[in-house]
């Protein structure tokens, strides 16, 4: 790196930790995950706005390598706090209620996606029509857990039956949607090579579940009697992150579900205070810096600016049925399991909420060339528009007066 590029890239940093705290603030101000504002950064950033002279001239093209790097470390060490939140207890006992709501607003947003595919294809060929199809269902089916539950902690509703029972649908949803996005990425890059690197998974999945997992449990009981987080722990920690995203990117699945599963198998039962330490310095960092930088690099590649009449009717239909698929499915669900039709409405408004993981899943389908820049530019608004709207639409139908105190889920056998 040139003392030039060294010099441009620093200011190019500064401008996108200032850019997003200041977004994200506004947004906070008015009533919306920050995670909002500071994807309009990346959008104001890019080449939308006055033809990309203001991406020019903050991030030339040779500094924009770096960025990409460190916005593929942020979203690493995003999906190992997705997988770290990720509450075990939540997935299990929930009964009939979420089981359902979670499959149904999966399974519908799912076919509706695939099947706007069919039409989608037309304007924006696809070398690999099952992938291309495959990718546009489990786009539409995302439910984003991380900003789920900010919105429900900000209006006091966790701990009501909706908001318990949105976490448990939503955790089943990760798992379900990061299940999908890996077997796109298989479809997607199915080469006989690829074919045979993916016989490693089995192996890899037995080595984080049968070794990785005990060792972290050691880890957990060492850091108990610190007493602290240690430098050495949070050393151990990051260095295994880094070494399942790299295990599943070189068995042809993309580094984010190594890091995600490294999340996922974190000890939970003694290693309570390990991952709130976790969660607060590794959050830290990646919120502040990385997070950012990957929103930038993101809004970089969307282009509002020729968006005509063709590219609106796409994103109307693109909106009908992200929207519609999850609020439907969820909602009749709901309403199949007694629960009233306000509460119903409320959880297929929350499950609709999409955020930051729908731009993580729009990039992978971007790097393996099954969006072109035009789609992925209304997928991401899109994605925008569905988190934007979870505030109004739940002050609308669930206002705080209509809260009440968390019962008991049904825990019959889950249907």
């Amino acid at each position: 790196m040139s003392t030039t590029q060294a010099t441009r890239l620093l200011l190019a940093l500064a401008i996108i930790i200032v850019a997003a705290r200041l977004l994200g603030a506004l947004a906070r101000r008015l009533d919306q995950p920050p995670v909002i504002g500071e994807v309009l950064a990346g959008i104001a950033l890019g080449p939308t706005l006055l033809h990309g002279t203001v991406s020019e001239a903050v991030f030339p093209t040779d500094i924009r390598p770096f960025l990409a790097a460190l916005a593929n470390l942020g979203v690493a060490l995003f999906m190992f706090i997705v997988g770290l939140e990720l509450d075990h207890a939540l997935v299990r006992g929930r009964g009939r209620l979420a089981s359902s709501v979670s499959i149904s607003s999966i399974v519908l947003p799912f076919g509706l996606g695939a099947l706007l595919s069919l039409y989608l294809i037309g304007n924006h060929p696809s070398r690999d029509p099952l992938g291309f199809a495959l990718f546009m269902g489990a786009a539409m089916s995302v439910t984003a857990f991380p900003v789920l539950a900010r919105i429900l902690t900000d209006r006091e509703m966790s701990h009501t039956l909706v908001g318990q029972v949105a976490l448990t649908c939503a955790a089943v949803d990760d798992v379900l949607a990061w299940t999908m996005l890996a077997t796109v990425v298989t479809v997607a890059g199915a080469a006989a090579d690829q074919a045979r690197l993916l016989l490693l998974v089995l192996p890899y999945l037995a080595a984080m579940f049968l070794v990785v997992r005990p060792l972290l449990r050691r880890v957990a009981a060492a850091q108990r009697a610190a007493g602290r987080l240690t430098s050495s722990t949070l050393a151990v920690v990051l260095a295994g992150v880094l070494l399942s995203a790299a295990a599943t990117e070189a068995v042809g699945l993309h580094f984010i579900f190594g890091a995600f599963l490294f999340g996922v198998v974190m000890p939970r039962e003694g290693g309570a205070a390990l991952r709130a330490e976790l969660l607060e310095r590794v959050g830290q960092v990646s919120s502040v810096l990385l997070l950012p930088v990957f929103f930038i690099v993101a809004g970089l590649r969307v282009d509002l600016s020729a968006v005509g009449s063709t590219g609106l009717a796409e994103l109307a239909l693109i909106l009908l049925v992200a929207i519609g698929g999850k609020f439907v499915g969820a909602y009749l669900a709901a309403r199949a399991n007694g629960l009233p039709a306000r509460e119903s409405g409320a959880l297929a408004t929350l499950m609709n909420t999409r955020g930051l993981t729908e731009l993580v899943i729009l990039n992978i389908g971007l790097q393996l060339t099954l969006l072109d820049t035009r789609l992925y530019s209304l997928m991401v608004v899109m994605a925008v528009l569905t988190t934007a709207m979870a505030g109004p639409l739940l002050r609308l139908l669930y206002p705080p007066r209509h809260y009440a105190p968390a019962a008991p889920v049904a825990t019959a056998s889950p249907g």
